[in-house]
């Protein structure tokens, strides 16, 4: 990276900002590490938004996945070798602090805020969604109260908590995916079932061939796909609070390759063979309606309970990582000091209300706005996620010059292909921004952040100059 790309870092201010005395305990295991690992990008993206991005392109949203899902294990190796680096809490806003400056720091902490907490309106406004499966005339907005209350209650108690319910949350997701798969599979393959006549990995090609939309409907279905791996950074958030991180964060990491290949493309597989993608529906999660129409009693029930438990997990590490990164923020003194402290449970707890509270949001939103709510939240939700990724590949293009300079330690886990690989990724982040400015219900999105934009440059013009414990 060229250095007048790079802001050059005021002193103290710079040096102290990416080294913060962290006051929260490693209390969450390597069990509890890996299942977050995995579980954290299969929510709503997958289980709900993939309905809406299979309208868009057809079978084609398969290839979708494993272009974006190559592009992701990339961050996820860059964000491996800078978390190995250095395991802080502060994650992408530490490292951009030192490596880029405290100006891109200050921006991606507070992005990165915004970004949870856009997702996790998502969530909530999924929940709403799938609870009308039983009570169509419970509205949205009602159901979205709830889940932030006791998300939020929840997240104030232990982080051990949070690590054991998003185990089970992760473990319950997956046994669903693979259940389907193994089951579908003997559904194509053995002919059983209320599907057994019409099923066949022919229905992949026979309903207007791979790419019935053409490629404008696979390029119109890419922000969703990209949406559907927000969540998979969340690894890094965890590292200040992972015990042994050296050994447990690694294997986190590589498991990206797994979670790709069997929850997203197998899935899809799956149930586009198993039903027509032009036979589905872009308001029911395509999980629901496979498994109502396999014919196995209840099953629709139990998916839907599944994927309303997914997204309340994803909430949850919404609720968990937001208030993470503003107890970093405050203790860089980028936000106020209060949200760096923390209760006897070693909880930010103030930085917790206040990302709860600033969530509420999404509860006017689906009250206002229910039936746009999802496309409109999601959209400006994976605008952050990319700035962030791309914050990190950018990092780790820095960081890898200054080992080779010999200023800084190298890590024994290492992003392979490095530089090109980093540039390939910025160029595909770069291209999905331009791809959102064709779609009108994506479009608010950009308006969204360019507002946020300037609101994020202003606050770090006017924020104080101060020595502070710093980012981290």
């Amino acid at each position: 990276m060229p250095d007048h790309l790079r802001e050059k870092p005021r002193a103290p201010h710079a040096a102290a900002i990416a080294h913060a005395p962290e006051k929260l305990q490693r209390s969450l295991s390597a069990r509890q590490i890996r299942m977050i690992a995995i579980g954290g990008a299969i929510g709503v993206g997958l289980f709900l938004g993939s309905a809406k991005a299979i309208q868009y392109a057809g079978p084609g949203l398969i290839i979708c996945y494993a272009i974006a899902g190559a592009v992701i294990f990339l961050i996820m190796r860059a964000l491996g070798e800078l978390t190995l680096y250095r395991p802080v809490s502060g994650a992408f806003a530490s490292y951009a602090a030192e490596f880029l400056g405290p100006r891109i720091g200050f921006i991606t902490g507070w992005t990165y805020w915004l970004t949870w907490v856009v997702t996790a309106m998502a969530e909530i406004t999924a929940a709403g969604i799938y609870m009308q499966y039983w009570f169509p005339d419970l509205p949205q907005w009602v159901t979205a109260l709830v889940v932030v209350t006791v998300l939020y209650t929840a997240n104030l108690i232990a982080v051990r908590l949070f690590g054991e319910s998003e185990f089970w949350f992760a473990a319950i997701k997956i046994v669903t995916i693979v259940g389907l798969i193994f089951i579908g599979l003997a559904v194509i393959l053995f002919s059983i079932g209320a599907l057994g006549d019409t099923a066949s990995f022919a229905n992949l090609w026979d309903h207007g061939g791979v790419f019935p939309e053409g490629i404008g409907g696979v390029l119109t279905a890419l922000q969703i796909v990209v949406f559907a791996f927000v969540g998979v950074e969340f690894v890094g958030v965890t590292a200040g609070e992972a015990r042994d991180p050296a050994r447990t964060l690694p294997k986190a990491v590589n498991s990206i390759v797994v979670r790709i290949l069997l929850f997203y493309i197998g899935s899809l597989v799956i149930i586009m063979s198993l039903v027509p993608w032009d036979h589905l529906s872009a308001s029911e999660s395509p999980f629901v309606t496979v498994f109502n129409r396999i014919g196995i009693p209840s099953a629709a029930g139990i998916v839907n309970f599944v994927v309303l438990t997914a997204a309340l997990s994803s909430c949850n590490s919404g609720i968990f990582s937001t208030g993470r990164m503003l107890y970093t923020l405050g203790g860089a003194g980028q936000a106020p000091r209060t949200l760096s402290e923390v209760s006897k449970r070693h909880i930010p707890a103030h930085a917790i209300t206040l990302s709860a509270v600033v969530m509420l949001v999404g509860v006017v939103i689906n009250y206002l706005v229910p039936a746009k709510a999802f496309i409109y939240i999601t959209s400006t939700a994976t605008v952050g996620a990319m700035w962030t990724w791309g914050v990190i590949v950018v990092s780790h293009l820095v960081y890898r010059r200054r080992v080779a300079a010999g200023e800084v330690a190298a890590s024994p886990f290492r992003m392979p292909g490095s530089p090109v690989t980093n540039w390939i990724v910025v160029a595909f982040l770069a291209f999905v921004g331009v791809l959102l400015a064709f779609h009108a219900s994506q479009r608010i999105a950009l308006y969204a952040s360019a507002a946020w934009a300037v609101m994020i440059v202003a606050a770090y013009a006017i924020q104080p100059r101060h020595q502070s414990p710093g980012l981290g």
